[in-house]
């Protein structure tokens, strides 16, 4: 199982330079977790920039795999990783997302570059 963070979700939609990178998880949606705040994360971010109908079309997508809705348990975890990695709330959800569907977190976010299991590219341009 893949998780694609939401800058890996919104670096391939707005083909960006590392839209290739997230290409590989994205082609397999049977294969990918979708944490519910990377839903909420690339339609707000999509809906200002671009609009309703392009950041519904985007939610489409993405619902293609499977999309995870935060639990009690995934909550604690997500906090734990938090103080463990001092990662922002909604890093830690998605990464408490991918330990839970033992999944590989694919991201472009530096937050997560040496966090094990993770496949880390560097944003274009840094």
């Amino acid at each position: 199982m893949k998780v694609v963070d939401s800058s890996g979700w919104l670096e391939y939609l707005a083909n960006g330079p590392n839209a290739e990178f997230f290409a590989e998880p994205l082609a397999d949606p049977a294969g990918l977790v979708v944490p519910v705040v990377s839903v909420y994360e690339v339609f707000k971010r999509m809906l200002v920039q671009l609009g309703e109908t392009a950041a519904l079309e985007a939610v489409a997508l993405m619902q293609q795999g499977l999309v995870v809705e935060l639990d009690a348990p995934t909550a604690l975890a997500a906090a734990k990783l938090s103080v463990d990695h001092g990662l922002p709330m909604a890093d830690a959800m998605i990464l408490a997302a991918t330990v839970v569907h033992d999944a590989t977190l694919w991201t472009q976010d530096q937050h997560f570059e040496r966090i094990e299991g993770v496949r880390y590219v560097r944003k274009g341009g840094e």
